[in-house]
């Protein structure tokens, strides 16, 4: 719409307007005000109607769209209402295009709304770009490689700055001063404003930081050792990180406390191939002994898994080979020189045949040094289900099965007394029968209680069968 455009459509409507005060008999003093009241509100009434009218067209032409194809940025512009958003912009505009012909006559009135309709506006622009920025950020958010990335907070800090310099020309409206001198009177105060937004300024260094080298992810199961944080990051955003802990409590630190304490994330496991299994037992030094011929033979007939490797590592001994420590079929990681040896190799085959062990990654048995309580035994390995309650109980069964089989080659697991074993030390120098003590250790005898009384019964039974055979009938 042209200059003269605007002056013929003002000066139509002012027509009807005064027409219509005429009509209403009005007195002469009174019709001049009455007159631009009634301009003033008929062309707010019509700039409204004219947004709600284009709003209501573009809405519908823009479902109809989406009901003959799916458009993702249109859906989310359309759910974002930034349709609604644009049509505030056209009250001001065409309040402000016919409005000063009709109050030339009333600087001051007009001015004082001139002011209003600008102020509007600039409210209308800085929710438009609220709504383009947060469109873009959402449509950045979900594509496959920014998805967990932690941009919210940088997209805040731009709506910040916007809202910002919104409000210095807001302001610079109401005084009637250009904005660039606001802004140069503000440096004095920088040092104020540096202490007001210092969450603000770190939480967007932190968070660009966080963004740069990858250190955190929506996702992300993260555990900070200097605070009771341990869980998984639900939300990243400019001030705080949001962290939903294993006891179901939500947890928030700022993001600079990340970039400047510890950190642990757990994601780099979450991407391998398993989760560690890394525990170990303290084998009783006076246990550990060397093998016999006997022993060797009693562990292949009782313990198959290991039976294989016995017979190879003696095949090789007899021929005099040297033991390659890179063997593929399995001679590593043990020996047959010690029952503690045998153990290990032991354990090794039986973690290789789990089928729960990762075997691409680090498995072994090994030795580590020697401590007052005895000779600690470990198991380093890589469970395939990272899962925690999988993985939980594949770590039980296999160091469960660990401290079951220890007696099997004549090894035990150092274990502090407790009051049981001070009682029954007690009754057996009393000279107690050891059949009747209650809770002595597996293989404390060179048979187990039950088996003496198993014999003992079987031997009763043998003499009360002699017994009766040599009576007379």
């Amino acid at each position: 719409m042209n200059g003269i455009e605007q002056e013929q459509m003002a000066g139509t409507l002012l027509k009807w307007v005064k027409n219509f005060v005429t009509d209403l008999g009005l007195p002469e003093k009174w019709a001049d005000q009455t007159d631009h009241i009634l301009y003033t509100a008929l062309i707010v009434l019509i700039g409204f109607l004219i947004a709600r009218l284009a709003l209501f067209i573009v809405r519908a032409f823009v479902k109809h769209i989406l009901r003959l194809k799916h458009i993702e940025i249109l859906r989310i512009m359309y759910d974002q209402k930034l349709f609604r958003t644009i049509s505030h912009l056209i009250p001001p505009l065409f309040i402000l295009s016919l409005l000063p012909l009709a109050l030339e006559d009333t600087p001051k009135t007009l001015t004082f709304i001139n002011k209003i309709l600008w102020i509007y506006f600039v409210w209308a622009i800085l929710n438009l770009l609220n709504k383009i920025v947060t469109i873009t950020g959402h449509l950045i958010l979900h594509t496959n490689n920014s998805r967990n990335q932690p941009l919210k907070g940088l997209i805040q800090l731009i709506q910040i700055m916007l809202y910002f310099f919104g409000a210095i020309v807001i302001v610079s409206i109401i005084i009637g001063k250009s904005p660039g001198a606001l802004i140069g009177g503000l440096s004095a105060f920088a040092a104020v404003l540096m202490l007001v937004f210092k969450d603000t300024i770190l939480g967007f260094v932190g968070g660009v930081q966080l963004s740069e080298y990858d250190m955190v992810r929506l996702g992300d199961w993260i555990e900070v050792p200097s605070t009771d944080v341990n869980g998984i990051v639900t939300d990243i955003s400019l001030n705080t990180i949001k962290v939903q802990c294993w006891d179901n409590t939500i947890a928030t630190i700022p993001p600079y406390s990340l970039i400047s304490g510890p950190l642990k994330n757990w994601r780099g496991m979450s991407e391998s191939g398993g989760r560690r299994i890394q525990r170990s037992y303290v084998i009783d030094i006076n246990s550990i002994h060397f093998c016999t011929g006997e022993e060797l033979a009693k562990i292949k007939n009782t313990i198959p898994l290991i039976r294989s490797y016995i017979e190879k590592k003696e095949a090789e001994a007899s021929e005099k080979q040297i033991i390659n420590t890179d063997n593929p079929e399995g001679l590593v990681n043990g020996t047959i020189e010690t029952n503690l040896g045998l153990f290990r190799a032991y354990m090794t085959i039986y973690l290789k045949q789990h089928p729960s062990i990762n075997q691409d990654l680090t498995l072994m048995v090994r030795s580590l040094a020697p401590v007052g309580n005895g000779f600690p035994l470990e198991i380093y390995c890589f469970s395939a289900n990272k899962a925690w309650v999988s993985y939980e109980s594949i770590q039980a069964e296999i160091m469960e099965h660990f401290a079951a089989i220890l007696p099997a080659f004549g090894l035990y697991a150092f274990q502090n007394p407790s009051g049981r074993d001070y009682i029954n030390a007690a009754l057996l120098t009393a000279g107690q029968d050891a059949n009747v003590i209650s809770g002595l250790p597996w293989g404390t005898f060179k048979q187990h209680p039950s088996d003496n009384r198993q014999n003992q019964s079987n031997s009763e039974k043998s003499s009360f069968q002699n017994e009766s055979s040599k009576r007379p009938e």
